[in-house]
């Protein structure tokens, strides 16, 4: 092969890397740890490296719902409460002498009831999203509290501690097993079947979806069911593995959910993302912690460095859709 022709096959290789839709967040994120693991060698140990794991597995369950829900144009900000109300429901079952299936599998529902209120009031109602999930954000919040009286549930069974304390498959953490099905199954979902086009054709433009036929009301309300059930989930495996019910589990976490999607490529205004990108975004946001704190960062820090991390992300968006829209 000439010279010529090796240079040619280079360059093709090199744009096809830069056509791939993640490489935004990937590039950054490779560079990020490259650079922490040269400051501090201990950042890249088994343990570190299991603790980042474990953190992204709880965070991508509901950021792949989240990813569907801005795909679709919509947008869920009661994640956090919803992931407090499955832990404490299923603790209050379970100390109260349920058995485990059925108390995880009311944790799983409470969450679905909320997702399903939340849906249907938005597309039968015509509330705005925004307004709709800060409601049930408060109102969840509250049924925790009414549950818990403020104080933890515990104690609870060991079988169901076990799920998340002990039961790890070939040394990976359960939530990130759960993470990491759920992941396939919604890339399959989204990449390859008529109700993942419809999803991306709502985000897109509404109107045209609508006069396509798609039943954009149902699609609306299964997606917030789909995010409310995984959001609880969430919060199932979190009551396992700190073996109680905690009536402050979740506060925030829809900020850091929201967060990591977006930082991951999805567009805020519909019709784009990929939970490719949304797994790589997690993985970002939890490197991106976990090297702060090794670095010794102060806290107050952190949260200014992914709050800014997030306001680059929406202008990058903001961009690439005013050259869009130019083309």
């Amino acid at each position: 092969m000439s010279r010529e022709q090796t240079g040619i096959k280079k360059e093709l290789i090199i744009k096809n890397i830069f056509r791939v839709k993640e490489i935004g967040i990937m590039i950054p994120t490779i560079l990020l740890i490259i650079i922490v693991q040269m400051v501090n060698p201990l950042f890249l140990t088994k343990l570190n490296v299991l603790s980042i794991l474990r953190s992204s597995g709880y965070m991508l369950i509901p950021a792949l719902g989240m990813t569907l829900i801005l795909i679709s144009g919509g947008l869920d900000l009661s994640v956090g409460s919803v992931y407090g109300l499955g832990g404490v429901v299923t603790a209050y079952f379970l100390t109260n002498g349920v058995p485990i299936f059925p108390s995880v599998l009311l944790g799983l529902l409470s969450g679905m009831a909320c997702g399903i209120l939340n849906g249907v009031v938005i597309v039968k109602l015509k509330i705005p999203p925004i307004m709709m999930t800060l409601g049930m954000y408060y109102m969840a919040r509250g049924l925790v509290y009414v549950i818990t009286q403020g104080t933890p549930i515990f104690p609870l069974p060991e079988a169901f501690k076990a799920i998340e304390q002990q039961n790890m498959i070939l040394g990976i953490p359960t939530a990130v097993v759960c993470a990491m099905i759920l992941a396939a199954v919604f890339f399959i979902i989204m990449r390859y079947t008529v109700y993942g086009r419809k999803i991306y054709a709502i985000g897109g433009n509404i109107e045209t979806a609508r006069v396509a036929g798609i039943n954009i009301d149902a699609i609306m309300i299964s997606l917030y069911a789909i995010i409310g059930t995984l959001s609880a989930l969430d919060g199932v495996l979190m009551s396992s593995r700190l073996g109680s019910g905690q009536p402050s589990a979740g506060t925030g976490y829809e900020l850091q959910v929201i967060a990591a999607v977006v930082i991951g490529g999805t567009s805020t205004y519909g019709g784009k993302g990929t939970l490719a990108g949304t797994v790589i975004g997690v993985i970002f946001m939890n490197i991106l912690s976990s090297s702060m704190t090794i670095m010794k960062i102060s806290a107050y820090w952190q949260n200014f460095v992914i709050g800014a991390a997030l306001v680059v992300a929406v202008i990058i968006d903001q961009i690439k859709r005013s050259k869009t829209a130019e083309d």
